[in-house]
């Protein structure tokens, strides 16, 4: 890879970062009450999100760096395995119709701001509740982190980073970091929201160009994919696999089959799914969110091929510091078939797609922290303002800890960073989307199989190794399943593991009978909509009108 700095592409990507920092900061004032000083305006941007706002929001929270870098990135260096993402995001949508607008309408009608709150206000136990909330901000972390590496990626493929001084190395990291911080401090959800728009503008736009342009200079898909299977095969029998191993043959079923199902499962268990939703106006919106977002999975699949145009092109993935790294097949991609100008427009397409979901991540993260830990435990009486005030802080923090991720865990396969963030993430299902059907599981049932599960998925995580890149910890996210002899994603395994150990203490503790704890929500509450008795009405005085009036579009 070239060590010289592309100036026109950078020029490109810093004009358009300036330009979406600043619509970041005037978030601030977009469709806000009097003041962002409560997590219901601060962190669920007023509560007042309608379909379409919400849909770009949870379009720029859930296809992030993960979509553009680290999928593609996976086809690139493995085979069709990678396509595992996108019949997940076809199950999910199904899934979440299901369950998504109950936990609108309980959230609504009791004032939930995270999941952790439903889980104490079902369950009665602050514990699960506070084991849900903590297992949350730690699954966060290596998402956010995911997403500062697909903005590294691209600054590294424009010649910045090449030095071995860390501080230097990673200059844009920081950089990008900081800008993060500081108009998700600002603006709160509000920010992501109204930069989701621009994001999914260019993500569309460059996409539309790919698809369309590169095939024309390889041949057509006939050449790429040719290319893919020439390549893939090649390195299947040099590391002894079967000829048609890297495109999903023999061996191959199990671990892509939990990979789908469990990647589904997880998605939006993650608080900055859930704080998209809670967003919203009314407990139509989810089910409408449900039915139209599929649109990205089209989306999604275009991206993945990506992996297989990076390789008919002949790209090189190495970084500027000479190791092997395949994050950068993309960005090398987009920098070796287009001109300068809209290889810059490719690069601030994924830099800003991977800052929106970043700062949606660390304000969910951080509303879990104020509600379910600082006012739970450390400080009962804490007003709206206080929570808000600790959210803000707690945000930066959050982004601090991810940084940590990218700088101690390996990146050459960043898509491990949010598959281990899955295997924890996972383990709060039984509690969050059981408890919105039913209260027969027990408290502390749910809590040992949370804690077997966390246990379980990461030991296990930890102790896989990546060859490839010699990384000796959390170097995959598959490994033999128990009594199978399979191989299969961890996290499903310890979500089985997880559900047994949650069943059998149940009949244990009922057959004993151990307390159960109360149960503060009622079975109206989970069918409640806006207007109706009740339901917060959270709108505030001092609401712009015709900005309020676009947020409810």
């Amino acid at each position: 890879m070239k060590d010289d700095v592309d100036t026109i592409a950078l020029v490109v990507v810093l004009v358009l970062f300036a330009a979406v920092t600043v619509l970041g900061f005037k978030a601030a004032r977009w469709s806000r009450g009097s003041s962002l000083a409560s997590l219901d305006e601060w962190g669920l941007g007023g509560r007042r999100f309608g379909t379409w706002v919400t849909w770009f929001l949870l379009g720029g929270d859930l296809y992030t760096a993960y979509t553009f870098i680290a999928v593609p990135a996976v086809l690139f260096a493995s085979g069709a395995q990678g396509f595992f993402a996108v019949p997940y995001t076809i199950i999910v949508y199904p899934l979440v119709f299901l369950f998504l607008p109950r936990l609108w309408s309980v959230s609504h009608r009791r004032g939930y701001v995270t999941p952790a709150d439903f889980v104490r206000g079902r369950f009665g136990s602050r514990a699960l509740a506070l084991a849900i909330a903590l297992t949350g901000i730690l699954a966060t972390m290596p998402y956010i982190a995911l997403q500062l590496v697909g903005i590294q990626a691209v600054f590294e493929v424009m010649g910045l980073g090449g030095s071995s001084n860390i501080l230097v190395a990673d200059a844009p990291l920081f950089l990008a970091f900081a800008i993060l911080a500081a108009y998700t401090y600002s603006s709160g959800l509000r920010a992501p929201a109204l930069i989701a728009f621009v994001k999914d503008a260019l993500i569309y736009l460059v996409i539309a160009v790919a698809i369309i342009y590169i095939p024309t200079k390889l041949g057509g898909w006939t050449g790429i994919f040719d290319a893919a299977e020439k390549k893939l095969t090649a390195l299947d029998g040099a590391a002894g696999n079967p000829a048609d191993f890297s495109f999903a043959g023999v061996g191959q079923a199990w671990p892509y089959a939990t990979l789908a199902l469990g990647s589904a499962m997880a998605l939006f268990m993650y608080p900055h799914a859930i704080t998209a939703v809670l967003s919203s106006k009314n407990r139509s919106v989810p089910r409408r969110n449900a039915a139209i977002l599929p649109a990205y999975s089209f989306l999604l699949a275009l991206l993945a091929l990506l992996g297989f145009m990076a390789i008919a092109v002949g790209v090189n993935p190495v970084g500027l510091n000479g190791k092997p790294n395949a994050q950068l097949s993309i960005p090398l991609l987009f920098e070796t078939m287009f001109p300068s100008w809209f290889a810059g427009v490719a690069f601030a397409a994924v830099a800003i797609g991977a800052l929106v979901p970043a700062a949606i991540m660390s304000i969910a993260a951080a509303n879990l922290w104020s509600r379910n830990v600082y006012k739970a435990f450390l400080r009962p009486g804490a007003s709206h303002a206080d929570e808000a005030k600790q959210s803000k802080v707690v945000s930066l923090l959050v982004k601090f800890g991810a940084l940590l991720f990218v700088l101690g865990l390996d990146k050459s396969y960043a898509i491990n960073l949010q598959l281990l963030g899955g295997i924890w993430i996972l383990q709060t299902f039984p509690a969050i989307v059981f408890g919105l059907y039913t209260r027969w599981f027990h408290r502390w049932a749910l809590f040992a199989g949370w804690a077997v599960g966390m246990i379980y998925g990461t030991w296990t995580a930890y102790n896989i190794p990546n060859p490839a890149s010699g990384a000796q910890h959390f170097g995959g996210s598959t490994a033999a399943i128990p009594l199978l002899g399979e191989k299969g994603y961890v996290a499903f395994t310890a979500w089985v593991l997880n559900v047994v150990v949650t069943v059998v203490l149940t009949l244990v503790f009922r057959a004993f009978k151990v307390a159960e704890g109360h149960d503060e929500t009622s079975p109206d509450d989970y069918h409640a909509d806006a207007g109706e008795p009740g339901v917060r009405d959270v709108a505030t005085p001092g609401a712009a009108g015709k900005a309020g009036a676009a947020a409810e579009a």
